[in-house]
């Protein structure tokens, strides 16, 4: 499960237990929707609570990152396990956004809102 929240140019999304392919394909949609109307995005995903991810996250996760790979500015990942922040360290090979990955939700939203 997921919520977003969204604002100008910024993305919030936090993942509560299974991150699936329905859930991956809401957060998409509301990044497409963004960047259609208000140019590149600031994301901000906080993983601390999600239990597990499905194989087919991952590989659209691969692909979503190619598609768009200059559509970002800032993307911060909030995660606590050490897997998760060197995925995120990976995409920086994908992607040429900022990217840090913080442990503290508070200094992440502040990162991602500052220029938005």
């Amino acid at each position: 499960m997921i919520a977003i929240e969204q604002r100008e140019r910024v993305v919030k999304v936090s993942v509560f237990g299974e991150f699936t392919l329905d859930d991956y394909k809401q957060l998409e949609e509301a990044v497409v929707y963004k960047l259609k109307f208000q140019g590149k995005v600031n994301l901000l995903v906080d993983l601390r609570d999600m239990a597990d991810f499905t194989l087919d996250v991952a590989w659209e996760d691969v692909r979503f990152n190619w598609q768009h790979a200059h559509d970002f500015q800032k993307i911060a990942v909030v995660a606590n396990g050490r897997l998760i922040a060197w995925s995120a360290w990976l995409a920086r090979a994908f992607l040429d956004a900022e990217i840090q990955i913080f442990d503290n939700y508070d200094l992440a939203s502040d990162w991602v809102d500052a220029g938005a």
